[in-house]
């Protein structure tokens, strides 16, 4: 099957993939919002509209701000530095809720994957979920997090791109991701052992770019240093290749970049990331140059799937130096995950360490990214929030278990 892959593509008569997808669904926000994901500005005006005075509401944004953040209050009852008056008139209006843990997934290596369910509005059919996959290693716990419902990109070689763009989530729901991490691995407690989630990666479900504003917003909150206060340095933010918005993340944002490369000729690249049409190698490469704060300390990352006899030549390893010529780059070689119903398959392991050979004499460095979570579908290209498929009764123990665990 891979051969008639490469067969059409030579032939230029693959079948090509639409760019991008309209989103389904609107975001409905429920009866009584929660506070998380507002900024401080924000959480200031939704003071003044339950009647808190002006002079008190900097210093009321800062409490909440540090129980939050900082210590992961769930509830207002727990803020005990605010007045019960004050707090029972937050309670009435507002929550701290974060999204709903649906059912919990452990990886005999150790990962682990949640299927969250997502607060919304009564009038939505059926509530939307999203995945979020962590990652412990001995010298860090990194956090995979999602940023749309679904993905508005048709990656051939990615499960995830194969589901509908349901919709965008919100700011609040992307820093309740992370939330939700702390509290099931209880690492608000851990602020002198040291945290169990140090470091994020924007690379779960959806393309973050094309949700600028909302991962904007929520990488800001995450990186704040009164809260949850992890390093920018330690946020990763991948993307496909959406050109317009790299250097406004760059600028407004100033996390890692990570690009899902994958391809080094157009021709291929079109299949592989149709977004490539739009965005070709040429215009990706020329805004990674220009990319704000990248240097020999900040080196961005290119992202490649080792593809069976696709895209994991000796050839493609030398074009793929000569184009990264001049940025400061590191390349992860990923060995492809399968999933059912893939056409593809996984390079062998001795024509990838050829590959990273001949990348790391170059002078690049050319880790093989170890792969996780592959019997719980958690590795990378696989969430696809495959507990929809599971039934009714399934889901009910796994969400039983999630509770008690």
């Amino acid at each position: 099957m891979i051969s008639t892959i490469t067969n059409a593509i030579a032939a230029g008569s693959a079948a090509p993939l639409p760019l991008e997808k309209v989103p389904l669904e609107a975001y409905v926000p429920p009866a009584k919002p929660s506070l998380i994901g507002l900024s401080r500005s924000e959480l200031s005006e939704r003071l003044g509209e339950i009647g808190v005075a002006p002079a008190q509401r900097k210093m009321r944004v800062q409490q909440l701000w540090h129980w939050i953040y900082f210590r992961g209050a769930k509830s207002f009852d727990e803020m005990t530095s605010i007045s019960k008056d004050t707090r029972a008139e937050l309670a009435k209006h507002f929550t701290v809720d974060r999204p709903e843990v649906v059912a919990e997934q452990i990886s005999n290596d150790g990962t682990r994957k949640w299927l969250l369910r997502l607060p919304s509005g009564d009038k939505v059919e059926k509530p939307h979920e999203v995945e979020c996959v962590y990652i412990p290693e001995t010298d860090r716990g990194t956090l995979c997090v999602s940023s749309q419902v679904g993905c508005t990109l048709n990656c051939a070689f990615c499960h995830t791109g194969t589901q509908r763009l349901v919709r965008n989530l919100t700011a609040g729901e992307i820093v309740g991701q992370v939330m939700v991490a702390r509290d099931r691995l209880n690492d608000w407690e851990n602020r002198e052992s040291g945290r169990l989630v140090t470091n994020i990666v924007m690379m779960g479900m959806g393309e973050p770019l094309y949700n600028f504003e909302a991962v904007r917003d929520a990488l800001l909150i995450v990186a704040d240093n009164e809260g949850i206060g992890i390093s920018r340095r330690r946020i990763t933010l991948s993307t496909s290749g959406v050109v317009p918005n790299i250097i406004r993340a760059g600028e407004e944002i100033g996390v890692m970049l990570a690009i899902s490369l994958h391809a080094v000729r157009n021709e291929l690249r079109d299949v592989l990331v149709p977004l490539n049409r739009k965005y070709p190698i040429e215009e990706l490469l020329q805004a990674c140059r220009d990319y704000p704060g990248a240097s020999n300390a900040r080196r961005i990352t290119f992202e490649y799937v080792m593809l069976k006899g696709v895209n994991d030549s000796l050839d493609d390893a030398k074009l793929l130096v000569k184009l990264l010529k001049g940025i400061p780059a590191k390349i992860n070689l990923i060995p492809f995950n399968p999933w059912p119903g893939t056409a593809y398959e996984c390079s062998d392991w001795d024509q990838i360490e050829k590959f990273s050979e001949y990348i790391f004499n170059a002078g690049y460095s050319s880790p093989v990214r170890t792969p996780r979570g592959r019997d719980i579908l958690a590795a990378c290209g696989q969430l696809k929030s495959e507990t929809e498929k599971l039934s009714a009764r399934e889901r009910q123990a796994l969400r039983a278990m999630a509770m008690t665990d």
